[in-house]
């Protein structure tokens, strides 16, 4: 084991109504890199262009992959497509996070599932499918699960939770998502 690889992995949820899931989760990551450690970040529902893609597109030790449209999705506008574009995410990140394909150099320390939480509560995937990805889960990787709504059953089972409340956003005040703030 090399000496950048956690001795215990732990499982973190970002949860909650306010700003600053995905920015902490990016956070940690680019905070890893600079010890040498490996992140994978799946953005499920995203597909659409957010800075961190250009930011980290040169880091040798962040992997950054979408699964989902180039426009956001409400609950009422399912479709199969999105399903398929969730499940085909999760696997591809249990392929990561198992290491297939890779050398052991080049394996990850680090799992960011963005938006799974969101995922689950549009029925794209199972909360029973998340746990069992966290059951195949090495014990040196650290997963971090973020999107508002996180389920019961993903909090009781993760060794960090942290909500993120919104106290006030300009949002209310019709500010839509400026770019390199919030996109």
């Amino acid at each position: 084991m090399s000496d950048r690889r956690l001795l215990k992995g732990y499982v973190q949820v970002y949860t909650g109504d306010g700003k600053g899931k995905t920015t902490s989760a990016l956070g940690l990551a680019l905070r890893a890199s600079g010890h040498g450690m490996r992140t994978y970040i799946g953005q499920f529902m995203k597909g659409q262009h957010y800075g961190e893609l250009d930011a980290l597109r040169d880091n040798p030790c962040i992997t950054i992959e979408q699964y989902g449209d180039v426009r956001c999705i409400r609950r009422e506008e399912i479709a199969p497509q999105h399903v398929a574009q969730a499940h085909r995410g999760l696997e591809r990140a249990r392929e990561a996070m198992l290491g297939l394909g890779l050398v052991p150099e080049d394996q990850y320390d680090i799992m960011v599932l963005d938006e799974v939480n969101v995922a689950i509560w549009f029925g794209l995937l199972s909360v029973e499918e998340v746990l069992a990805f966290l059951d195949e889960r090495p014990g040196h990787v650290e997963v971090i699960l973020t999107g508002r709504r996180a389920p019961q059953e993903l909090i009781a089972r993760a060794d960090l939770v942290t909500e993120m409340r919104e106290v006030k956003h300009y949002y209310q005040q019709g500010v839509s998502a400026r770019k390199g703030i919030e996109r």
